[in-house]
C-alpha cells in the first residue's frame, strides 16, 4: 500500500464537503485539490500540505517540517510524520492554510 487509506479518511474529513473539491492519485499516494489546485494529500509515512510561501514559516510554526519528496525542500510545502499526524489540532491549523492558500489560486481548467 502506497499511502494510509485511514489518514485519507481522517484528511477527508478535515477537509469537509466543499464545492470543488476532489482527489487524485499522485507521487504514489493521494492529493486533494479544490478547483484542480493541491491541497494536501497522503504518502507512504506522512501527509503533505500546500501551504504556500507566505503561509510556510506559520505551518513550520505549527508542528510541520518542510517537505522534501527527492530530498530537495520544495517550498510552500510541508509536512507531518505519521505520529504529528495524530495531533488534531495540527492538522487542522495546516488543512486551513492549506485551504487558505487553493482558494488564493485562480482554478484551474479541466484538461
Amino acid at each position: 500500500m502506497a499511502y494510509s487509506t485511514e489518514n485519507a479518511d481522517i484528511m477527508r474529513a478535515d477537509l469537509g464537503i466543499a464545492p470543488g473539491l476532489s482527489e487524485k492519485k499522485m507521487f504514489g499516494g493521494l492529493c486533494f485539490m479544490l478547483h484542480g489546485n493541491m491541497v494536501c494529500g497522503v504518502m507512504k509515512d506522512h501527509a503533505m500540505y500546500r501551504v504556500g510561501k507566505p503561509r510556510e514559516a506559520q505551518a513550520l510554526v505549527a508542528g510541520a517540517e518542510p517537505f522534501a519528496l527527492t530530498g530537495r525542500k520544495m517550498g510552500g510545502m510541508v509536512q507531518l510524520d505519521d505520529g504529528a499526524f495524530t495531533d488534531d489540532a495540527t492538522r487542522c491549523a495546516l488543512t486551513d492554510l492549506a485551504l487558505a492558500h487553493a482558494n488564493s489560486l485562480p482554478a484551474k481548467e479541466r484538461a
